[in-house]
């Protein structure tokens, strides 16, 4: 007795959603001042530490980058631009960039304010270390059990 092949129908989510990096346009551009100009500018050196990352928008309206998980977002107030990194107490960082949220056990943030100079390269140096944090925390990961 044969059996008969039936096929699933895949449903794709239709949606007229802007795509998470509009989303961060739009509110780049919306702030239309120094903290758009610098969230610009983290997000290319976040670009440029690892072409693979993924944007996200999450919470209702927070810029997320992700890469086999969260590795930072990047959260705008009246004074300063907050980069929050998920897994940031685990991070080396020897150039002293997180200076918030230091007294979790998870997560660091680098609060950026007006005016302040980036240290591209230990930034770039701290988005890299995530990653690779990230990634070593994928791959150790035990594979779900198939049932049979």
């Amino acid at each position: 007795m044969q059996k008969a092949m039936t096929s699933k129908k895949v449903r794709v989510k239709e949606t007229n959603e802007p795509s998470p990096s509009k989303l961060i346009d739009g509110r780049i551009k919306e702030l239309g001042d120094w903290r758009g100009e610098m969230l610009a500018r983290i997000r290319g050196l976040i670009k440029q530490a690892d072409p693979d990352i993924v944007e996200a928008w999450k919470w209702r309206g927070v810029p997320v980058w992700e890469h086999d998980g969260i590795i930072c977002t990047g959260e705008t107030y009246k004074n300063v631009v907050k980069l929050t990194f998920a897994k940031g107490a685990a991070l080396e960082d020897p150039a002293g960039l997180f200076n918030s949220s230091l007294e979790g056990n998870v997560r660091r943030a680098i609060d950026i304010r007006e005016g302040v100079e980036i240290d591209e390269k230990a930034l770039k140096t701290l988005i890299r270390a995530a990653v690779q944090l990230n990634a070593s925390k994928a791959k150790k990961k035990p594979a779900k059990k198939r049932s049979v």
